[in-house]
């Protein structure tokens, strides 16, 4: 069975901003300049970025602590639990990150839950002046379930139990 699932996108899309250090006056110029767009949906940001984007364009943003102290996981929860629709994520690869693992991960959820992603300007642009920003959307998961299922067999049986601190699964071969 199937268990990949349809999940709607409403004309108000939830957009995620997000910028590395090195990107986040990128970012500024790019939301400063799509302000008229961005002002009719729901915006939310890491910490830095969205005090900056609130501070200097007076948009209202849902703020997650700053990335490297938990905010692209807790993105990334967002992500998994349908509460985000897209992110525009303005990263610098040229430098290392602390997170950067945390970062893998939030690209990764992004794929799997089929969420539109857009890393630089051009790609930001493109999504933006869309006419799919402005209607609903169904966007299909990848389903996640069918991906566990191919895992682990049909007949096996598994049970946790913790010892020491660490987890141990038996059942499983």
């Amino acid at each position: 069975m199937s268990s990949r699932r349809l999940l709607l996108m409403n004309s108000n899309k939830r957009i995620a901003l997000i910028a590395h250090d090195n990107r986040k006056r990128d970012l500024l110029d790019w939301v400063r300049g799509n302000r008229g767009v961005l002002m009719h949906h729901e915006l939310f940001a890491t910490g830095t970025t969205g005090s900056i984007l609130s501070a200097e364009l007076g948009l209202h943003i849902t703020k997650f602590v700053s990335g490297p102290f938990g905010g692209v996981q807790q993105l990334g929860a967002a992500l998994v639990e349908g509460r985000i629709d897209l992110v525009i994520f303005f990263s610098d690869p040229l430098q290392p990150h602390p997170h950067d693992v945390d970062v893998n991960a939030l690209l990764r959820i992004a794929v799997v839950y089929n969420i539109p992603v857009a890393c630089n300007r051009a790609t930001a642009d493109f999504m933006v002046s869309s006419p799919l920003m402005r209607e609903e959307y169904r966007r299909l998961t990848m389903g996640i379930e069918d991906q566990l299922v191919r895992w682990i067999p049909a007949t096996a049986t598994a049970t946790a139990t913790e010892q020491d601190g660490s987890l141990s699964l038996k059942g499983l071969s």
